[in-house]
């Protein structure tokens, strides 16, 4: 699979981060108009979504080297071409939500109220970055047969796409993109029904939804990360699951108390 776009002369772009982009944008303008709606306010959204691609990006690269740095050793200016893909979403996350709450307490916000408003784009945005490792060839499963990828009725582009150096691979990044659209359409159900009244509802619903698909179809991918001999995103989700349900679970005994 092709990872370039477009390229003229010295200039190139790439799919990742083409799409990439697009993510940035779609959540960007559905937030805009979310934030109209709930008393946020464009503006407020504008300047932290701005801070938001520039930390997003950094945390993602940076957990990325940091639990595979054997890679970059031998040629640390390589760290540095995240066009070529190596961005961890967890990463991407931990560092917003971080940031996010940081700027809320300068701002005088409610940062669950904020995260909400954001956290629906966040999991369309990875459902179509998912498709960026599919032009990279990453964040595919373990080797297998021309024949099981038949049986899966999956388009011949697809196919095309996930025979790399020789062999056939388990579409995983398919299965997450799959899952986080479901899990886009499911907040917004959500969100339609509660209207905000439960500051964190979303994003706890978020944690669980997305922490149970990426914790089981991590354990598919061939090209994972590890701490000792643990799966680093495994681990990650593990916690995330259970720190939905205790905010599930709070949010539930505050409003029948």
């Amino acid at each position: 699979m092709n990872r370039v776009f477009f390229s003229v002369g010295p200039i190139t772009i790439y799919w990742y981060s083409l799409l990439i982009m697009i993510a940035v944008l779609i959540g960007y303008y559905f937030s805009c108009k979310e934030a109209e709606k709930n008393g946020l306010k464009k503006n407020f959204i504008s300047d932290l979504v701005f801070y938001l691609v520039i930390i997003a990006i950094l945390g993602a690269r940076i957990y990325y080297v940091i639990f595979n740095f054997s890679v970059f050793k031998d040629n640390i200016l390589d760290i540095f071409k995240i066009w070529e893909g190596g961005l961890a979403i967890y990463g991407a996350i931990i560092s917003s939500i971080i940031f996010i709450i940081y700027y809320c307490r300068r701002k005088n916000k409610n940062s669950l109220l904020v995260l909400d408003t954001l956290t629906p784009y966040l999991i369309l945005g990875q459902a179509i970055g998912r498709w960026g490792n599919f032009f990279n060839g990453e964040a595919h499963g373990a080797s297998t047969t021309l024949e099981y990828l038949q049986k899966l009725r999956l388009p011949s582009f697809i196919i095309k796409g996930m025979y790399i150096n020789g062999s056939y691979y388990i579409p995983t990044f398919l299965y997450e993109s799959i899952w986080c659209i479901i899990g886009f359409i499911l907040l917004l159900f959500i969100r339609k029904k509660d209207q905000y009244n439960h500051p964190g509802k979303i994003l706890f619903s978020y944690f669980i939804w997305y922490g149970i698909g990426r914790f089981l179809i991590e354990g598919l991918r061939a090209d994972s990360l590890y701490f000792l001999s643990l799966r680093v995103s495994q681990i990650v989700s593990a916690v995330l699951i259970i720190i939905g349900i205790v905010g599930i679970f709070r949010i539930k005994r505050k409003n029948i108390n």
